[in-house]
């Protein structure tokens, strides 16, 4: 595998990439594109639940819900990405744990577990507005599309994980 591929895809374990040694992405929608993050960093997937709406949120805060008595914040991504919402979806919510914090992640459907073949697999696209991609990890070729294989902690700057982790904590207490 090419080095400029590996230094994207994931970090190393044991002297291989985390795509050599077979890691497992969950694919998801938003609007028309596709996307994956790493299976390890999910907890669980879950139906859409009622959310307590925090003020003075950015817009893509959906604010926090309740799961089995634990306060776990959720963003819209497709407001993030600035993405138009599917018109007919079956909307789910994705709990991933990163560091010590857990995200739900509000998709317009979950797809599939894949595990794609390394020779499928390039770098992120290289853009002048680099800060703007720098969440995308590796392009996934899908026999016609292309799946984004996506970093969430790159995509959420530091005051979006201050503020999750600031109202979570507040609501807990």
């Amino acid at each position: 595998m090419s080095e400029s591929i590996q230094q994207h895809i994931a970090p190393v374990h044991d002297g291989l990439s985390l795509a050599e040694t077979g890691t497992r992405y969950l694919s998801f929608s938003l609007g028309k594109e596709e996307f994956a993050l790493p299976l390890m960093s999910v907890r669980e997937v879950i139906a859409v639940p009622s959310f307590t709406p925090i003020p003075q949120s950015p817009p893509y805060f959906l604010g926090v819900m309740n799961l089995r008595g634990q306060v776990i914040s959720a963003i819209d991504l497709r407001k993030k990405l600035s993405l138009q919402p599917r018109e007919k979806s079956e909307q789910a919510v994705i709990i991933i744990t990163v560091g010590h914090l857990q995200l739900g992640i509000l998709v317009d459907s979950v797809d599939a577990v894949i595990n794609p073949n390394v020779k499928d697999l390039s770098p992120p696209p290289q853009t002048e507005a680099k800060h703007h991609t720098e969440y995308v990890t590796a392009v996934y070729r899908k026999k016609e599309s292309l799946v984004l294989i996506v970093d969430v902690a790159r995509l959420l700057n530091i005051n979006d994980w201050k503020a999750a982790e600031t109202r979570s904590a507040r609501t807990a207490a």
